[in-house]
């Protein structure tokens, strides 16, 4: 596991087992968890465990697997909750609307008419998270 040295990051946290989170998928490189504050049912993050800020500070071989990551999520939210479209987005910056300064990209299932947003306003409750993160796994 790499080392994770920033610590008032709550996805290090996460990745150290120091905070909770509903784990869809984990292996060397990149973890996958639900996000607490989702925009829809079973938004999920991707998550580099070498903790880098952004894309600048990612190597390339975390943001491919990411990339890679991201598409099989996108799929089986696609299999697991038949959205009519999935958001992917990864933002760089505050400018840009990055709130937690780690690298991640977000894998967003849409429905129509639902309002497009990409942060949430309200955390879900955590056993909400732990089921749609096993639904997530079943197809994976």
């Amino acid at each position: 596991m790499a080392e994770h040295q920033a610590n008032d990051c709550i996805f290090c946290k996460i990745i150290n087992r120091e905070a909770p989170a509903a784990i869809i998928h984990e292996d060397e490189q990149i973890i996958v968890f639900a996000d607490a504050f989702p925009s829809s049912q079973g938004h999920s993050l991707v998550v580099t465990k070498a903790h880098g800020r952004d894309i600048h500070e990612t190597s390339e071989e975390d943001l491919q697997a990411v990339a890679v990551m991201a598409k099989r999520i996108s799929q089986a939210q696609k299999t697991a909750l038949s959205p009519d479209g999935i958001m992917i987005a990864q933002f760089n910056g505050a400018a840009a609307g990055q709130t937690v300064f780690h690298y991640h990209t977000h894998v967003v299932p849409r429905w129509e008419g639902e309002k497009l947003t990409i942060h949430g306003r309200k955390q879900a409750a955590p056993e909400e998270l732990e089921a749609m993160a096993a639904k997530l796994r079943a197809v994976l």
